[in-house]
C-alpha cells in the first residue's frame, strides 16, 4: 500500500513537526497499555516512545524497507526489546498474528490513503474488544507546513464517519487538539 503524497522529509525536520510526548499523554497511552500495533514506523518517531510508555510489546509495520531499518536501528540504539518491526502491506495482507489480541492499534497521519476504511476496519480486527484504535491526522488547514494536498486530508468527521460504517469502531472523545500541526481520534472496538 502505497500511500498517495507520503514522501518523508528528512528525519530531523520531520520530528520537530511533532510533540510525541504531549499527544501521547492525550492519546492515552501509558503504562497500563500492553501490547500495541502501529502502522507505519516512519523513522520510529513514536514507536520508540510508546516501546518505552506500554508494559507489553508494539509490533509497528511500514511498506518501506529503509522505514524499517532505521526504527529498528534507533530502537537498538536505545536498548529497547520490546519492539518488533516488519515490512508488510497491511492494507493488502492485515495485521499478522491473533486478530483481538492488542490494547492500541496506532493509525498516524495515514488515513489520507486510498482505503481508509479498509484501514480502520484492519485496525478494528487487530484490537480486543474495549481495544482502542488511536488517529492522529494533519489539520484540515492548507498553512501546516506538510501533509498531504486538502484535496485527500480528512477532516475529523470524515474518519469519524468511515470508522462507524466498519461497525466496529465507536467513537468516544471529542476531537483532540494536538499542537502544533494535528487532530487526535480515540475509538474503541465494540464487541462486533
Amino acid at each position: 500500500m502505497r500511500l498517495r503524497e507520503s514522501g518523508m522529509p528528512e528525519e530531523e525536520y520531520w520530528e520537530s513537526l511533532f510533540n510525541v510526548e504531549s499527544i501521547l499523554d492525550r492519546l492515552g497511552i501509558d503504562g497500563k497499555t500492553r501490547d500495541v500495533a502501529e502502522l507505519g514506523c516512519g523513522y520510529g518517531t513514536f514507536t520508540l516512545p510508546v516501546a518505552r510508555r506500554i508494559s507489553g510489546v508494539i509490533e509497528t509495520f511500514d511498506i518501506e524497507q529503509t522505514m524499517v531499518d532505521r526504527t529498528v536501528q534507533r530502537a537498538q540504539e536505545a536498548g529497547l526489546s520490546n519492539m518488533r518491526a516488519e515490512v508488510r502491506d497491511v492494507l493488502a495482507e492485515g495485521f499478522p498474528g491473533e486478530p483481538s489480541t492488542k490494547d492500541a492499534c496506532l493509525l498516524f497521519n495515514i488515513l489520507h490513503g486510498e482505503e481508509p476504511e479498509r484501514l480502520l476496519a484492519h485496525a478494528a480486527r487487530v484490537v480486543h474488544p474495549d481495544g482502542h484504535v488511536l488517529v492522529i491526522h494533519w489539520r484540515y488547514d492548507p498553512a501546516t507546513p506538510r501533509g498531504p494536498s486538502m484535496e485527500i486530508r480528512p477532516r475529523p468527521e470524515q474518519i469519524i464517519e468511515r470508522a462507524q460504517r466498519t461497525e466496529m469502531l465507536r467513537f468516544v472523545t471529542p476531537v483532540l487538539d494536538l499542537p502544533p500541526w494535528h487532530y487526535g481520534l480515540r475509538f474503541i472496538r465494540t464487541a462486533g
